[in-house]
């Protein structure tokens, strides 16, 4: 390190050299995947895989219309994956750009401010209120400084600082909020305490959401029956004598029949409309499948300052002796009031309330000034509370020249004492730790007037104070007195009362949480702040909470023991990162599928290991929201709770279209076996079936996958982690529908083979067309009738049936598509057997779903 034992700070060289040994103040950064990298991740999957082999098989039989065909759903499944994503991670660089910081140095004997990148070890810091510290530094010179390290270790207090302190050190990310310093830097970017947390989150290998995992099972699946199915029809048509070109495109066919290859595009389109959907509500995910994990979320661990809490400090309650007064309102905005029995009071209505009131905001440096609408705070944030409720309490602001002297706030005193010129006499004011105020008071503030501070009147207070104290609450003492020369004497003081102030629950987060209990969702506190008042807060929150546990009681138990703990209401308070990490572990071990918030650096680790990470936007590190998958735009909790309901909505959507798809599938494929076995010509040709899964039945299953949220979705518990896409009921229903479309559709070719093959093919397919057109009323729902979910709710539904039923009478009329897919004009008769057969796919299935309703409410 330079030398920099004089307050020159570092010259030029000197920066140089520096740099030169340790590099730039920024933490290591994970490549940023190119645009083509993430354009190719979207060619990933297995089915798509599939759908490319196909292409080219197709090319290779000449079959070009075919490999067209599936090459224009390959391509648009890869550019509407590929805009979504890179569409996240350009908002996140922009974010970035927003906050990048700056600090300010003494370098060749002047104040220099420098973006803080270029910090090296041995600048000088200068650092004042309101500054973002950019690099572990060594304290030179202090005022009464103290520092918010709630981005680091989550507690919600200012920790004083001191030359004098035993390791007198600041901290990367953490910042000033009252006093000044100058500090040498002893460390930068990775090798600070900020860095080193940030490297336990790139210890996280990456993951793979829930849906990921089904898809994939899922397409291995149909992948291999498809090409088992269509081998084995192959070689037995050729061991059977039928022409070998005939058989390889039949069995092309098949394979096209059975893998749905609208599939992933569906599944693409769905999340990112619903991604977009959720962008509307402030939360930005940053993988398509984000939001869809979060819905099957089983348990959310959240920290609490920044995320259930404003991270303000608010005045809640006042004592004194005669009186108990509440206080409304949160944060900063002095829009509340002040309250005893019912009845709001001002400074000028009491007046030992209106003493405490101007002690309060005269014995302080913090400010509060106003924009339009909002209010800001420069100071610290239990002194920014003070002066919010002497604003509540209509107390006029002192004059700066009335202040004659002043003994600030230590770590030491734990008191801040001013001479104060008023209209009348001269006093001293003092606030501090309730047990230090009341070392230099004789007497105690009453209606009457002052009196002698008794044994009694001191209990009382004592009292007071631990019952505030056992509730959360911060407690501030006040007094004030005559003084009897210039100087302050801290001495012969009266008692005014005591302040409880506490970083108060967000408004929005109680509902919040209470909508996640109902929906069977755990919400977990863990907090880097004390056990009484991470409780407290709980308590605000109606969270029911059976046990709590700091850091160092959860440092004692092994892992059998804390999967035990978890199955109770517990919460963590103290807490380091590796501890989080460790706890979002074990409820993973149990099957859990986690979601973590949080937004300061000590988060970052538990966002990166849990199934979901969710970030905050506005006060999160860039850290945090680099090590997520979701992004609260607006530091909103309740945002969660709508994330949830809409990734739950998309599985369900998910599954209502792979049913759907694989059930129209079903019904061609039967009709294709049967088909060959008996010996028939071929009931449809490979354009067709292309026609049929990736023009008709694609745009349906698109718009099946904007179906609202079903009523109850909410009321429901979360699905297990093991949740298969389709399932027993899937398979079974996809088998009925199938086997009645497939065997409809043969029968109607089969009696209108006689007049001709054109025809009958041309029926058949379009029979099978309408037939997976109406089947999709029977998929809106998987539960609930018609007239539950309302007939008319999907709009997109009706225009794409409409579209679709459009383009197949187009099919069968229009010279070019006549053309293209070898069909004829149709007559009345045969359109009369389509409606025919097609009437029970609509009444058959709501009847089913009207019973089972009225079975589940009978057995209730």
């Amino acid at each position: 390190m330079a030398d920099t034992d004089d307050r020159r700070g570092l010259t030029e060289a000197e920066v140089e050299q520096a740099r030169a040994q340790a590099g730039w103040n920024e933490l290591p950064q994970e490549p940023r995947a190119s645009a083509l990298a993430v354009f190719l991740r979207q060619f990933s999957s297995f089915l798509i895989l599939i759908l490319i082999l196909a292409a080219a098989v197709a090319l290779a039989l000449g079959e070009l219309l075919d490999a067209a065909t599936i090459g224009l759903v390959v391509g648009l499944n890869a550019v509407l994956g590929f805009v979504q994503e890179w569409k996240a991670e350009t908002a996140l660089a922009a974010l970035r750009q927003m906050l990048s910081p700056k600090a300010m140095v003494v370098r060749n004997g002047e104040e220099q401010i420098i973006p803080a990148r270029e910090i090296v070890p041995g600048d000088l810091l200068i650092l004042s209120p309101g500054i973002k510290i950019a690099a572990d530094a060594e304290l030179t010179l202090s005022t009464d400084l103290r520092t918010d390290e709630s981005i680091l270790t989550g507690e919600s207090i200012p920790v004083g600082k001191s030359v004098e302190d035993a390791e007198p050190f600041v901290f990367t990310g953490t910042s000033v909020v009252s006093g000044r310093a100058e500090a040498r830097v002893t460390a930068i970017g990775a090798q600070t305490e900020f860095g080193k947390i940030a490297g336990l989150t790139g210890a996280v290998g990456t993951k793979v959401t829930n849906l990921q995992k089904k898809l994939g099972q899922l397409a291995r699946q149909l992948g291999l029956a498809a090409l088992l199915v269509a081998a084995g029809v192959s070689l037995l048509g050729i061991t059977l004598g039928r022409d070998f070109i005939e058989m390889v495109m039949t069995g092309l066919s098949l394979s096209v029949a059975m893998v749905p290859e609208g599939l992933p595009a569906v599944v693409t389109i769905t999340l990112a409309l619903g991604a977009t959907a959720m962008a509307r509500q402030n939360a930005l995910a940053r993988r398509l499948q984000a939001v869809e994990t979060l819905g099957a979320a089983s348990v959310i661990c959240t920290d609490k300052t920044g995320t259930l809490t404003e991270n303000k400090m608010t005045a809640t309650r006042i004592w004194t002796a005669d009186r108990r007064y509440d206080v409304t309102g949160t944060g900063y905005d002095p829009a509340g009031h002040i309250e005893s029995e019912g009845i709001r009071l001002r400074a000028e209505d009491d007046p030992v309330l209106g003493a405490l009131l101007e002690t309060a905001i005269v014995c302080n440096h913090a400010r509060l000034s106003q924009s339009g609408t909002s209010w800001t705070m420069m100071g610290a944030p239990t002194e920014g509370a003070l002066v919010t409720l002497a604003y509540k309490g209509w107390c006029d602001p002192p004059g700066a020249q009335n202040l004659l002297a002043e003994i600030p706030f230590s770590s030491a005193r734990k008191r801040m004492s001013v001479l104060y010129k008023g209209a009348d006499r001269t006093r001293i004011l003092s606030k501090g730790a309730p047990e230090q105020i009341l070392e230099i008071c004789t007497n105690i503030m009453g209606e009457a007037g002052p009196g002698p501070l008794t044994p009694t009147d001191r209990a009382a207070i004592e009292a007071a104070y631990e019952e505030m104290a056992s509730q959360g609450l911060r407690v501030i003492a006040l007094a004030q007195g005559d003084a009897s020369t210039e100087q302050i004497i801290e001495e012969r003081l009266t008692f005014l009362g005591l302040v409880g102030l506490i970083d108060p629950p967000r408004q929005e987060v109680k509902a919040a949480v209470a909508s996640a209990r109902s929906a069977g969702i755990r919400v977990i506190m863990i907090t880097g702040d004390s056990p009484v008042t991470a409780r407290a807060i709980a308590e605000q929150l109606s969270m029911e909470v059976s046990a709590s546990l700091t850091g160092a009681e959860l440092d004692a138990l092994d892992d059998a023991q804390l999967t035990a703990l978890l199955a109770q209401e517990v919460l963590f308070a103290r807490t380091k990162p590796e501890q989080k990490m460790r706890i979002v572990a074990a409820l993973q071990s149990k099957g859990q599928i986690v979601a973590m918030t949080g937004d300061g650096v000590n988060d970052a680790p538990a966002l990166k290991k849990a199934d979901i990470g969710v970030a905050m936007g506005i006060r999160g590190t860039d850290v945090a929201r680099d090590a997520s998958d979701l992004v609260l735009l607006d530091d909103n909790f309740a945002t969660i709770v709508r994330a949830i309901g809409e990734g739950r909505r998309q599985f369900a959507n998910v599954r209502k279209f792979v049913r759907y798809l694989l059930s129209s599938n079903a019904g061609e494929v039967i009709a294709l076996v049967v088909n060959i076995a008996v010996g028939g010509p071929l009931i449809f040709l490979a354009t067709q079936i292309l026609w049929m899964n990736l023009v008709t039945d694609g745009v349906t299953a698109v718009a099946l996958g904007m179906e609202k949220s079903e009523p109850d979705t909410m009321q429901h518990p979360p699905r297990d982690k093991t949740t298969p896409i389709l399932g027993w009921s899937g398979i079974i229903t996809i088998l009925a529908l199938g086997l009645y479309t497939g065997g409809s559709s043969l029968w109607i070719f089969f009696q209108l083979l006689d007049q001709g093959v054109e025809l009958a093919r041309t029926t058949a397919f379009t029979a099978m067309v309408v037939f997976e057109k109406v089947s999709v009323f029977a998929f809106r729902s998987l539960r609930l009738p018609g007239h539950k979910i309302g007939w008319f709710s999907n709009p997109f539904l009706l225009i794409a049936l409409t579209a679709t039923l459009g383009m197949q009478v187009a099919a069968v009329y229009w010279a070019p598509l006549q053309a293209m897919l070898k069909t004829v004009p149709m007559g009345g008769t045969e359109w009369l057997w389509i409606a025919l057969f097609a009437l029970p796919i609509l009444i058959v299935p709501e009847l089913l779903k009207i019973s089972a309703a009225m079975a589940q409410r009978t057995t209730k």
